[in-house]
């Protein structure tokens, strides 16, 4: 894992991370990314379960799992939210 963390990190755009993401992963699975990552977002602004469904088209397993991690998992979500609404993206 260390070796495909190492290449992340080496992308130096998003054109970059398309070209990488496309070749790595399928359509579903980005998708999926993309997703937990919308709801982490959500989660973090206090939106109701409802609310998210309804945006991200998201499983209420997937939310559940998404806001467990916010609360008991690694901090991964909330480091990168957190630099992401830094930056204002």
């Amino acid at each position: 894992m260390d070796f495909l963390f190492k290449a992340i990190l080496s992308l130096k755009s998003i054109d970059e991370c398309y070209d990488f993401f496309d070749d790595l992963c399928t359509v579903s699975e980005i998708k999926a990314l993309s997703q937990r990552l919308h709801v982490a977002r959500m989660l973090r602004a206090h939106h109701v379960y409802s609310d998210i469904v309804r945006e991200t088209g998201a499983s209420t397993a997937t939310i559940s799992r998404v806001n467990r991690c916010l609360n008991y998992g690694s901090d991964g979500y909330g480091k990168i939210l957190e630099r992401l609404e830094k930056n204002n993206e």
